[in-house]
């Protein structure tokens, strides 16, 4: 039997309407509850799509996959897909380990050690705390004096890992991007943000006592967002923000397969099979003809892939028509699981 937590607007949606619909076996369970793992006992496996804002997944969540894992049973992200979920440094030293094309990354753990290098380091640099999505939490240093300050501030008060001033400066740049009611509207929760700090800036640390930077590659005004789900991968190309380096969480968004590189699809087959991994999205940039991993993550916004036209094989073979990424997460899981007819509520 399989196990779902459930949780509104998440993978777990179509988790439960992909068994429902092919009669497997399944039953929903709590991941918060303390008696979770008993829970499990009848379930071969579980499937729980955690998030990066939710501080108390954050607490135990990798903790509960392991054990889980320890005694026989199937995880959804495994550790092996999850362990460097939502941490940047963790994915610099596993794409570090096997030799995977990254862009050049730089982690210290001492103020002096970091202040030297940034003495002869050539700029821009581009400045990352371990977490966050959609382009939060990465800076610019276009000089020495700005990667100095970062610095400084990285071994002194540290930084908040939800930023009410960037949440209002997102929404402002949204709604000159859309220019709808809905944008303008979310205006209202930024500035309300300002004076009401949301549960997740509450209760997350802050982050403090280590330098993160990436080179900047330059000349690229787009990146290419891959995502592996088991043997099967799909892709599309983010346009930078105007008057910006980012590309994620710009919403400009092209789903020509054409214009998908084929060494970025290889690639990222690549790695995730090294790695073992049963879902991983992969954003390149470009270094000349050079594709680049700049970081990885298990989970996505799954609407944004909704309008996908297509999706790869591992022999790099094209399959025509529009999919649901959950489908491929839960057919693959229910296939190690051994799931069978009929399900339990």
């Amino acid at each position: 039997m399989l196990a779902i937590h459930d949780r509104p607007g998440s993978f777990s949606d179509k988790w439960i309407e992909y068994c429902e619909k092919q009669c497997l076996s399944y039953k929903i369970v709590n991941c918060y509850s303390s008696d979770i793992i008993e829970q499990m006992s009848n379930c071969d496996g579980l499937m729980w799509h955690w998030g990066h804002n939710d501080h108390k997944a954050a607490l135990f969540a990798r903790q509960l996959t392991y054990s889980l894992e320890a005694s026989g049973k199937y995880v959804f992200p495994s550790a092996a897909t999850v362990w460097h979920f939502d941490d940047k440094v963790g994915q610099k030293y596993v794409l570090d380990s096997i030799d995977a094309p990254i862009v050049p990354s730089y982690v210290f753990y001492g103020k002096q050690e970091a202040l030297s290098w940034a003495e002869s380091a050539n700029f821009p640099k581009v400045f990352k705390l371990r977490g966050g999505a959609g382009a939060e939490n990465v800076r610019i240093a276009k000089t020495r004096k700005e990667a100095e300050s970062f610095i400084r501030k990285a071994f002194g008060r540290g930084f908040k890992v939800k930023n009410r001033l960037n949440f209002l400066k997102e929404r402002l740049w949204h709604f000159k991007r859309d220019r709808s009611v809905k944008s303008f509207l979310n205006i209202s929760k930024g500035l309300a943000r300002l004076l009401l700090p949301a549960s997740a800036e509450r209760n997350f640390l802050r982050e403090r006592n280590y330098a993160y930077f990436q080179d900047f590659i330059p000349n690229n005004d787009s990146d290419i967002r891959v995502i592996v789900i088991g043997k099967r991968a799909f892709a599309i190309k983010r346009m930078v923000r105007e008057g910006d380096f980012r590309a994620s969480g710009s919403g400009q968004i092209i789903y020509d397969p054409a214009q998908i590189p084929q060494e970025c699809i290889k690639i990222a087959f690549e790695i995730s099979k090294r790695l073992g991994s049963q879902c991983l999205a992969y954003d390149f940039v470009f270094e000349g003809y050079q594709p680049l991993v700049v970081e990885l993550s298990y989970s996505f916004a799954r609407k944004v892939y909704l309008p996908c036209p297509g999706y790869w094989t591992e022999q790099l073979e094209w399959v025509e028509g529009n999919f649901f990424p959950e489908f491929f997460m839960a057919e693959d899981f229910a296939e190690l699981c051994d799931t069978r007819e009929g399900h339990d509520l």
